[in-house]
Order: C-alpha cells, then structure tokens, then sequence
C-alpha cells in the first residue's frame, strides 16, 4: 500500500501507507426509499441557522414515479439534542404530473441553498414544462418556501423551466448544485442545451436567475461548446455536477467533464467566467486533452482557498486531487492507486485553519468507497471505509461533497448502503 504526496503534474513521490479505521464515524439516517422517504441520494448537504440538514434525492418519494420509485424529495433532519437526528420528507417531486412531465420537477441530484428566510433552491435534472423535438422535461429550478405555521406543508415554486427555447438555448439538465451572489442572484450549470455547435444539442451552460417584481429571468452567460466544430470542444463540454463558485472579485469557477482538447472530445476543463463590459469572457485553465493513464473526468466541485488557489477531483483512471494556481496556472497532483481509494466523485472540503483536504472516494480494491484527508505535506490518510459493517448499515458509494460544522465534524450522504439499501446521511468526527 502507498500514500502519494502532492508532486507537479509530471512526478509522484511515494510513502508510507495510512488508514485510520474511526471510532468517530456515525449513521443519522438510513433512507427507507418510496413510497415514505428518500432513495437515490447523491446531493450535498446544507445546514440552516437552527442546525438542520437538509438534502434531496433523484428517487423516493410519493411522486407520480412510473416505474415504482418515485421522483425524488427533498428531506430535512433535525438534531433531537441527545445525538440522534429525525429524519423528514418536507417535499415530494411529481405531484404536478400532468400526464406527460412532472411540472414541479422531477429527480433532484444536487441538493438544496438557503436564502436569509430559510427558502431553499435548488434543481431537477428533469421535469418542468420545457419541450423539445425529443420530448418534455428539461429541468427545473425552484424555490421551497417552509409552513407558516407549525407542522404545515413546505410550497414549492418553479423559477425556471429549461427548454422553454427553442433548442433548448435556456440550458438543458441542470444537474449542479446553485449558488447565490451578494444581490440575490442565482447561478447554477446545466449538461446539455445552449447554442454551443456538440451535435446531441448545445454543451451546457452557465445561467444567471435574477429576481424582480415579474418573477425570476434566466440569462445565460455562457454556452459550452462555443469553440471548435462537431464533438471538438476546447473550450469544455457537459458541465456535470460541478456548479460554480465565486472568488472574491466576481470571478466564477467551474468544471466540464468532456471537452478541452483540439483532436478529440478531451475529458475535461476547469475553467474560469470573468464579468466583462461585453459579456462573460471564459478563459480554459486546465485541460485534460484525451484519457490517459493519469488523468481526466472532473466532475465534482471546486474548493477556494484564502490564497485562491483551487482544489478539484477527478475519476480517471482511479482519479486524483488537484491544485491549481489560477494566476500561475501551476498544477499539484495527488494519484489514487485504488487500494486508498479511488473514483472521487464529489469535491473536496477544505478546513482552512489546520490546511487540510478532506473527501470521499465511491470505490477501491480495498472493497468500499472511504473517506480521506490530505494535509499540508500532501500525505493521505484513509479515515474511514463504507461497507465495513455487516450488510453495508454504514452505507456505501458517496457522490456528492461533504461539509463541515463549526467544531469541525463533517457530514455527507451516501447512493447505497443503510438499512435498506436506500442510502444514508453520516457524520463523521476527524
């Protein structure tokens, strides 16, 4: 066995191997699917002032669900102040099916933002009233208002139907996660759709919701797929579950999961949306030009920090974290070997103070996905390995990215694994 340290993009340094099997990790919820609760959840999770998670799930739920599994939900959990948590559905996608789509929305991947009265936003993959040439359904944004009352029903409105269009020049399956700017703008991605030239319709976008008086207005910044001609996207294609971040002057951040090479379709770009008197200028700062044997298939998040160096994942071949400089353009590497993991697909959560890297990997030889951290000297550490008790109750395979409390605890969800295979939402104390 090996940990990597961080090395330049060309040379990896070798040490000694270290696992670190938890006392400090805990199961808060198993998610017991449809008809009642969540299943398939990949989202983030998000804290609210009071302490509460709240989360959303691409399945579960007592939606419409045609092949039996519901549409998704999004759920909350409440801290019981003994060390459990309450586990509760606080909405259910395709209650709105009209026969055709879901016009709430239908299977929600990303996870939920709150604004400053607690109304969550967030995205489904499907659903809305958008149409195309192939169908109903592009995806939706909406707002989740809580009860006015105690024990009252959560409302949910859609801001925005993508593919409302014409060829779906809105945007297309929004899939990552939003994020608001100091105005009360929204800015999210979607895979697909835009005016971008990749032949199976537009290479995704990035997209402004800005309120008024009339409601929200979409406007998209920039179409993917811009650059090049036929599947050749230089510029980047599909951004996947990334979303965007803000540095500190405006700048957004992102990644695509194809694109970034003159020759082939690529595996990827971080790239860079700079605020102009014209319009979004993208500047491509990492290419991952065609698979290889070390590199490609950044999809999860991006992390900033102070010095606004960027911090990203990536799934090919067993994956890896990056570093980047985004002034210098100067690259940091770390390689899973798959016996410490491997497949990172969410991002990664930087704790600030100590200088350490903490994410999760969804596999690895060793037979589960883990948790791990990385710290200053570029030394891994695996925390914790999914599917290590009986019949996988601590869950297995994360997807999404996990956050961390002010004392420092961290907390994410899992695809499957819990008591009914359905998924679950873990603390975990470093």
């Amino acid at each position: 066995m090996s940990v990597k340290k961080w090395a330049y993009w060309s040379a990896l340094f070798i040490a000694s191997c270290q696992f670190s099997w938890a006392q400090h990790y805990k199961v808060l919820h198993s998610f017991s699917g449809t008809p009642n609760d969540a299943s398939y959840v990949i989202s983030s999770l998000v804290f609210d002032r009071k302490g509460n998670l709240y989360g959303t799930s691409a399945n579960g739920g007592n939606g419409y669900g045609p092949e039996g599994q519901g549409n998704g939900t999004v759920f909350e959990l409440s801290p019981n102040g003994d060390g459990t948590w309450s586990e509760s559905v606080i909405y259910n996608f395709c209650t709105g099916f009209n026969g055709v789509t879901c016009l709430d929305g239908d299977a929600a991947w990303a996870g939920v933002v709150p604004d400053a009265e607690g109304n969550l936003y967030g995205t489904t993959y499907e659903g809305g009233s958008g149409c195309t040439a192939f169908g109903c359904g592009g995806g939706v944004v909406f707002e989740l208002s809580p009860p006015q009352q105690q024990g009252g029903a959560w409302t949910e409105m859609v801001l925005h139907n993508f593919c409302s269009l014409r060829n779906c020049l809105d945007g297309n399956t929004p899939i990552g996660l939003l994020i608001f700017d100091g105005q009360g703008n929204l800015y999210g991605t979607t895979a697909g759709g835009g005016s971008g030239h990749f032949p199976r319709g537009g290479g995704g976008t990035v997209f402004k919701l800005a309120p008024g008086s009339q409601g929200w207005t979409e406007s998209v910044l920039y179409s993917f797929c811009s650059v090049g001609q036929g599947k050749i996207c230089p510029d980047g294609d599909a951004p996947y579950l990334s979303g965007v971040v803000f540095d500190s002057v405006g700048n957004l951040y992102g990644t695509t999961e194809n694109g970034g090479s003159t020759k082939n379709e690529g595996t990827g770009v971080v790239y860079k949306l700079s605020p102009t008197s014209k319009g979004w200028h993208e500047v491509v700062l990492l290419a991952f030009p065609a698979p290889n044997m070390f590199t490609g298939l950044p999809s999860g998040g991006l992390a900033l920090d102070p010095l606004a160096n960027i911090y990203g994942t990536f799934q090919l071949p067993n994956g890896g974290v990056y570093r980047l400089n985004p002034n210098t353009k100067q690259k940091s590497l770390f390689l899973f070997d798959g016996s410490d993991g491997q497949q990172p697909i969410g991002g990664v959560t930087l704790d600030v103070k100590n200088g350490i890297l903490y994410g999760t990997t969804a596999g690895g030889s060793t037979g589960g996905s883990g948790i791990y951290k990385i710290d200053p000297s570029g030394k891994e550490t695996m925390l914790y390995q999914f599917c290590s008790q009986p019949g996988c109750v601590d869950g297995d395979v994360p997807w999404a990215t996990m956050i961390m409390d002010k004392d420092g605890n961290l907390y994410g969800t899992t695809e499957f694994g819990g008591e009914f295979n359905n998924g679950v939402v873990f603390e975990y104390t470093p």
